[in-house]
């Protein structure tokens, strides 16, 4: 059977689209909008990468700034992940309550893992959305254009958080002239899925 006719193909289908997401930089869903909501109910929306998704415990992982705004808004709390897929011509809708661990073994093993340019963006001297006099990247005039040492890196880990998805609900919508196919699923109902209009 084509995924569109099989629910549970389908919620197959939009997992391995996830996990694709977060091991492929070339992947289209590797730049999710994770969407989230502040203290004054202004809704704030803004690319991530996608670095791990886990069908098995249904979570996304992200990486952010411990900084950032984002964290305060998100952290355990109802937050939105938006993906497209041209070539699949898929959307996929995710809901789900965030949580952001920046400290313990867990995220001390991500860190080591990623790579050392990767971790230069941790060395901002200011939070995320600080007011700057120019444009700037944020960083050390000395790191400016350099990969870090791993003693430079050092201080830049105070930074470091991860941003955990637990998936609630999964909307898919395949887009196709022959007309539109749209499931919902739900994982409080063991990731049961309904078609729906799309």
């Amino acid at each position: 059977m084509r995924p569109a006719d099989s629910l549970p193909d389908i919620l197959a289908h939009a997992w391995s689209l996830l996990v694709r997401g977060g091991a492929d930089r070339k992947s289209p869903v590797h730049t999710p909008v994770v969407a989230s909501v502040d203290e004054h109910g202004l809704p704030h929306a803004r690319v991530m990468v996608l670095r791990k998704a886990d069908p098995v415990s249904g979570t996304l992982r992200f990486h952010t700034d411990a900084r950032s705004p984002k964290v305060a808004q998100a952290d355990g709390r109802a937050v939105a992940v938006l993906a497209y897929h041209p070539q699949e011509q898929v959307q996929l809708r995710i809901s789900g309550t965030a949580r952001v661990l920046a400290d313990g073994e867990t995220v001390d093993g991500i860190w080591n893992q990623s790579t050392l340019f990767a971790r230069r963006c941790y060395l901002a001297e200011q939070a995320p959305g600080t007011p700057l006099p120019g444009p700037s990247s944020g960083l050390p005039a000395w790191i400016e254009g350099q990969q870090p040492t791993a003693e430079q890196i050092v201080p830049a880990r105070a930074n470091f958080a991860t941003l955990w998805v637990g998936v609630q609900a999964i909307d898919w919508l395949h887009l196709a002239n022959s007309g539109h196919r749209r499931a919902v699923f739900r994982a409080a109902d063991g990731w049961a899925g309904a078609w729906v209009a799309p």
